[in-house]
């Protein structure tokens, strides 16, 4: 029997028969009745601090988060895009009017079904999706590999991410988004971009994740 065994197995036996206890969920929110439709002022603040962060960041109508994602690609001279299932197919077609055909979007979409492989997204230009919450206070995204986010490892290893936000996912603090998260998912939570810095304080940046982050959140 090795460490790991052994210790479970003592704590295996320290629990035998322990009554279960209820622990308290009811953490005091910032947005109180009424959360789910998120002020103004908290999208105001998440973009702040999303930028604080040195997150790329656009405020737009719902109805020009395709055009404001086909420039944000075109900036990137992005060719191949991992686009994980469930993904909204508004938020990548141009809009109804516009002279671009679907068609001609200059990217190819990668989808990752069979799953891609560590190599594989380490080529791709990037990732887009979307989000199970976002966090005003903190300027903290939330995904829980749930429709339209994928596994985890599709934000992790491409170096650029694009995530786009709902309005009604913005909450004010970490309480709220406690509230609506499901504990059980595979919570993954990111503020800006993947950055480190050593003893210097010299910031290195891409280094446990995406080099660039950009958002998109919709009024």
């Amino acid at each position: 029997m090795n460490a790991r065994a052994q210790i479970l197995a003592r704590i295996r036996g320290a629990v035998t028969g322990v009554p279960d206890v209820e622990v308290p969920r009811d953490y005091r929110g910032a947005t109180g009745p009424g959360a789910g439709t998120a002020e103004p002022r908290l999208i105001d603040l998440l973009a702040e601090r999303l930028r604080d962060y040195r997150a790329i960041v656009h405020v737009v109508p719902e109805a020009e988060i395709a055009s404001v994602v086909r420039e944000a690609l075109a900036r990137r001279a992005a060719a191949r895009l991992v686009v994980p299932d469930g993904l909204p197919s508004a938020w990548l077609r141009p809009p109804e009017g516009e002279a671009v055909p679907y068609e001609t979007v200059p990217y190819e979409t990668v989808g990752d079904d069979p799953e891609l492989s560590a190599g594989d997204l380490d080529r791709v230009d990037g990732v887009i999706t979307g989000c199970a919450a976002a966090i005003a206070e903190t300027g903290t995204i939330v995904l829980d590999a749930g429709p339209g986010q994928g596994r985890r490892a599709l934000t992790l290893l491409p170096d650029y991410h694009l995530c786009v936000v709902r309005a009604d996912q913005v909450v004010a603090g970490v309480p709220d988004a406690v509230a609506v998260l499901a504990a059980e998912r595979p919570l993954t939570w990111i503020s800006g971009p993947s950055a480190t810095s050593d003893i210097e304080l010299d910031r290195v940046e891409g280094v446990h994740g995406p080099r660039t982050l950009e958002v998109v959140i919709s009024t």
